[in-house]
C-alpha cells in the first residue's frame, strides 16, 4: 500500500480507538516518525495531509532537513534521546524536543533556543517501566522534581507535557498499565498547577499499540511503521 493509504488506514484506526474510548478523533495528533525514512518519503507523507514529524537522531535529520524546508506547516520534533553536547543543534533544527530527561538537558536547551532567539516546545520523558537501557526519568523520582522546579526559570521552553515509550510486548494490552501509569502522573502534575508547566500532551502510542494509547488518554500517537512500512537499514 501506498503512504497515502497507510496514512487513511491509521487515521481510521484512531477514529475507531477514539470512539470506543468516549473521545473524539480530532483530540488526537499524528506524528509520522521517519526517522530513516529519506526526504520523498517524508514529501510524500506531507502531500497526504500529515504536517508533524518526529526523528530520532540530530545528525541525521541534519542531512536531510535543507531538503524539507519547502514543506509548509511541518513541524519537526526530536523524540529519541538527545545528548547534552547536541543540545545547540537540535534547538537549531527542532521546534519541538519530546525528550528531555534531565535539568542539565533542558538548562542546554534552553541557553541555545535563547542565543537564536527562539522558543521551543518541551515533553518530559518518563521512563515507565524502570528499564535500563531506556532514557527518561522515573515517576516521582527526584530528578522529575528537580526539572518540575526548575522550569520557571528556563525562558525558551515552553513544558507542555509527558512522552514515554512502554516496555514492549507483543499483546498491545501489555502496554496499557504503562499508558495508565503516565496518564495518571500527567493529571497529579497538572493538579499541582505548577508555575510554567502545563500537561496538555501525553504523547504515547505506537504503531503497534497506539489504539490503547488512546483509550488511556493519549493526546499524539507516533507512528512510522504503519504509515512508511518497515524502517530501511540505516
Amino acid at each position: 500500500m501506498s503512504i497515502s493509504e497507510n496514512i487513511v488506514g491509521v487515521r481510521v484506526r484512531i477514529a475507531d480507538a477514539a470512539r470506543r474510548a468516549g473521545r473524539r478523533p480530532e483530540e488526537i495528533a499524528v506524528m509520522a516518525v521517519s526517522k530513516t525514512h529519506p526526504p520523498e518519503r517524508i514529501r510524500e507523507a506531507h502531500a497526504a495531509g500529515l504536517r508533524l514529524f518526529g526523528e530520532n537522531r540530530v545528525q541525521e535529520f541534519a542531512g536531510k532537513a535543507a531538503a524539507l524546508t519547502d514543506l509548509d506547516g511541518a513541524e519537526w520534533h526530536m523524540i529519541g534521546h538527545l545528548q547534552t553536547n547536541k543540545a545547540g543543534k537540535a534547538a537549531e533544527l527542532f521546534g519541538a524536543v519530546d525528550s528531555v530527561d534531565s535539568v542539565k538537558l533542558a538548562e542546554r536547551l534552553d541557553a541555545a533556543a535563547r542565543s537564536i532567539g527562539k522558543k521551543l516546545s518541551v515533553l518530559i520523558e518518563i521512563n515507565v517501566g524502570g528499564e535500563a537501557a531506556k532514557s527518561g526519568v522515573a515517576p516521582d523520582s527526584q530528578e522529575l522534581e528537580e526539572l518540575l522546579s526548575a522550569a520557571p526559570g528556563f525562558e525558551a521552553l515552553e513544558f507542555r507535557g509527558l512522552m514515554t515509550v512502554p516496555p514492549y510486548t507483543d499483546d498491545p494490552e501489555g502496554a496499557r498499565p504503562y499508558f495508565r501509569k503516565l496518564r495518571e502522573l500527567r493529571d497529579a502534575i497538572a493538579a499541582r498547577k505548577l508555575s510554567a508547566v502545563r500537561m496538555h500532551v501525553l504523547s504515547m502510542g505506537m504503531s503497534h499499540d497506539f489504539e490503547v494509547a488512546i483509550a488511556e488518554g493519549s493526546t499524539c500517537v507516533r507512528v512510522g511503521t504503519a504509515i512508511f512500512g518497515e524502517r530501511p537499514k540505516p
